[in-house]
């Protein structure tokens, strides 16, 4: 049997500002408009779709990028003075979480969704 997740739906305030966010952050390609969304497309074939929508609750998605790619994409968080955390419960402000290894850290986006950028699984 062979099951992969091909995308999901990321419900948000404003599409174009969310996932203009999200590939601004991961130095991503731009997003593209199909139907009503705006598609984030990832490097594994799983593409993130935007779709407007005011009433969500706030998710989780982590995303498991390069050891060459961390400090280029936490550069970019620093640089708009974004609050990032070492955990997932925002215990530990403005640290790197180096436990597993790797390194890790979980901000969030324009909308409340709890972003999480690690290099190790």
């Amino acid at each position: 049997m062979n099951v992969q997740l091909n995308h999901t739906i990321v419900w948000c305030r404003d599409k174009q500002t969310s996932a203009t966010f999200l590939v601004d952050i991961l130095g991503l390609p731009s997003p593209t408009p199909f139907g009503p969304m705006l598609i984030v497309q990832l490097d594994n074939g799983v593409s993130l779709d935007y779709y407007d929508n005011d009433e969500f609750s706030s998710q989780h998605y982590a995303f498991l990028i390069g050891e060459d790619d961390f400090d280029p994409i936490f550069a970019r968080l620093q640089s708009r003075g974004l609050p990032y955390w070492a955990d997932p419960c925002k215990l530990r402000p403005d640290e790197i979480n180096r436990l597993d290894g790797g390194r890790r850290v979980y901000f969030d986006d324009p909308d409340g969704h709890l972003l999480e950028i690690f290099t190790r699984v």
